[in-house]
């Protein structure tokens, strides 16, 4: 908001939407001079209506509203909704040719299959936003894609990447949601806590870049100055670097496929002084490990692994389940269900559905164990 508010001659904005923040959603609204506004909480349509009193913006509210507004005819759409909820906004604006802005892990997790296909049909393009897949489509050349060796993915590690497994059963959501590196929402922090994130990143980085999966590698590099890497058959490994600030990739997304300037800190080499790198620990970190075996798996498993792990997330936060569980739930969820060809968008939503009704008795049951040894 701040890039595009900072060059209204430029940009010219259709919609803007938000889940519940009407507050938010109308000041930004109005910062942008926005069309349309939508709140997908239904109940809240009467407060943004009021928000916006004395304007010329459109309010809407509703899953459907949303929805209306990524069909709006805006040329580049934002895809940033967390979670599988993004899904039917995203291919709204695919199907209508637009520019994909992409910072939804899951649509492409959850759907990557159905979405490609989606993508090649209507003519519309993805630039990835994630730092790290904005990083590698920095570098990567499409031309020549065969040339191309590795993918390497970089990870911070989060906040507990030196705790051994014990330390890591008594984490509090408190902890889990203080990444050192970058400010994101609870859900994003605790993903990065767990390296799901990363997971979730290797699945997107498959179905975003003509690679092999077993050519898709993670590091682990703690000061988030190396976003991801390119290696190429020559022996040359292509690096793009930055400080960890969102307002670069967003602008790249943005200006693509030329640049903008932003007002993000320039990175100055020599105060980091030293770049560090490590292997995952997949003990320490299963969630790395299910998410290379969902998509070696393919069909319904990545959507089944989003959709449990979207549960079990939200049931850690909730201090319904202990931090390793996570994990267990997700795992225990791919294990419980059977892996089926996902051809429309119908049958992601079906897997999905399965997967958190599953996931969310699997929580119940282990809370009603804990309240019971308890």
């Amino acid at each position: 908001m701040e890039l595009v508010a900072d060059r209204r001659d430029v940009f010219t904005v259709e919609a803007v939407t938000a889940n519940r923040n009407v507050r938010l959603l109308a000041e930004q609204a109005r910062l942008v001079g926005a069309r349309f506004a939508a709140v997908a909480d239904p109940s809240s349509y009467r407060d943004l209506k009021e928000a916006l009193w004395g304007t010329n913006i459109e309010a809407a509210a509703g899953p459907a509203a949303v929805i209306e507004a990524a069909d709006r005819p805006a040329e580049w759409v934002m895809a940033s909704i967390v979670g599988a909820a993004g899904l039917e906004p995203t291919m709204a604006a695919v199907r209508r040719g637009a520019t994909i802005a992409l910072a939804n892990k899951e649509c492409l997790v959850s759907a990557g299959e159905v979405m490609v296909a989606e993508v090649e049909r209507c003519g519309a393009r993805l630039i990835p936003v994630d730092s790290e897949h904005s990083a590698i489509f920095q570098v990567f050349d499409f031309e020549n894609a065969d040339r191309v060796e590795a993918l390497i993915l970089t990870a911070s590690g989060g906040p507990f990447r030196t705790f051994d497994v014990e330390a890591m059963a008594g984490v509090s959501p408190e902890q889990a949601v203080a990444h050192p590196n970058w400010d994101m929402g609870a859900k994003i922090s605790v993903d990065s806590a767990t390296m799901m994130n990363k997971g979730l990143e290797l699945i997107e980085a498959f179905h975003l870049f003509p690679v092999e999966a077993e050519n898709i590698q993670i590091v682990v590099h703690p000061q988030s100055v190396i976003h991801s890497l390119v290696a190429y058959v020559d022996g040359s490994v292509l690096a793009q670097l930055g400080t960890p600030d969102m307002r670069t990739p967003i602008a790249y997304a943005l200006a693509w496929p030329n640049r903008m300037r932003t007002p993000a800190p320039r990175l100055r080499l020599t105060d980091i002084a030293s770049l560090t790198f490590e292997e995952p620990d997949e003990t320490r970190f299963p969630a790395l490990r299910l998410a290379r075996h969902a998509l070696h798996s393919g069909g319904t498993a990545p959507t089944v692994l989003n959709a449990a792990n979207e549960v079990a997330v939200h049931s850690f936060l909730a201090r319904d389940i202990s931090f390793p569980q996570i994990s267990s739930v997700v795992e225990e969820t791919l294990e419980a269900l059977p892996n089926r060809p996902l051809e429309t968008l119908a049958d992601v939503f079906d897997a999905d559905l399965e997967a958190r009704d599953w996931a969310r008795t699997l929580v119940s049951n282990t809370f009603a164990r804990a309240v019971g040894s308890g």
